[in-house]
């Protein structure tokens, strides 16, 4: 592997840089993502939406004391301005949390596309490096060449490497991302359902309800 990184050439340096960044970015995200799981407690929001539809907003306060669930954040955050806009204080809350789970997700996209371009580069030096080569030893040797020529293949293969292996990573955060927007949009409908529901009920309605 030294020997490759050698004979690749200059532009191995900035290649070895963005697998590094892209390492890097993908283990920060794996511990996100783990870290989140562990951290949801479906149970609870149902729990959450089933004493929200009973009005009963001090067991809920209770109830989410300390949750770090996501989606819990969300709902506690329509509940607390319930009085003057739930929506747009549940869409400001997830738009926070969207945000740090699309942490780092565009150096990811920018290490993708920048990979191979360096690889392209690294190519057009190599090939540079193999004419001069060739006009100053002549074609009757031609080994002179073949540095430059092993230069071009290493650092296209390995630009083209990185890309490659960055896209499956990249793709699953995506996805989780797009899932757990799902998700948040499916709570929070429900929430506003429940509210608008429970704001048609009269006084005594709603303690029928608790009871």
């Amino acid at each position: 592997m030294i020997d490759i990184f050698i004979h690749g050439g200059p532009v191995m340096y900035p290649l070895l840089l963005c697998s590094i960044i892209v390492m890097t970015v993908i283990i920060e995200r794996l511990i996100f993502w783990v870290s989140t799981d562990m951290k949801r407690n479906k149970p609870l929001v149902d729990e959450v939406l089933e004493l929200c539809r009973l009005g009963d907003w001090e067991s809920v306060r209770l109830k989410t004391k300390g949750s770090k669930d996501y989606v819990i954040r969300i709902l506690i955050g329509g509940i607390l301005h319930r009085e003057f806009s739930m929506t747009k204080a549940m869409e400001s809350a997830a738009a926070e949390e969207v945000k740090r789970m699309r942490k780092y997700m565009s150096v990811m996209d920018t290490m993708i596309t920048v990979a191979p371009l360096l690889g392209i580069l690294g190519t057009v030096i190599g090939i540079i490096a193999s004419f001069e080569a060739l006009g100053s030893a002549g074609v009757g040797e031609p080994q002179a060449v073949t540095a430059g020529i092993a230069q071009a293949l290493i650092t296209t293969a390995v630009g083209l490497g990185i890309a490659i292996l960055s896209v499956f990573p990249y793709n699953y955060f995506h996805s989780r991302v797009v899932n757990a927007a799902l998700t948040i949009e499916k709570y929070a409908t429900s929430l506003e359902i429940v509210y608008e529901k429970l704001g048609h009920l009269d006084p005594e309605q709603q303690q029928g309800e608790q009871k």
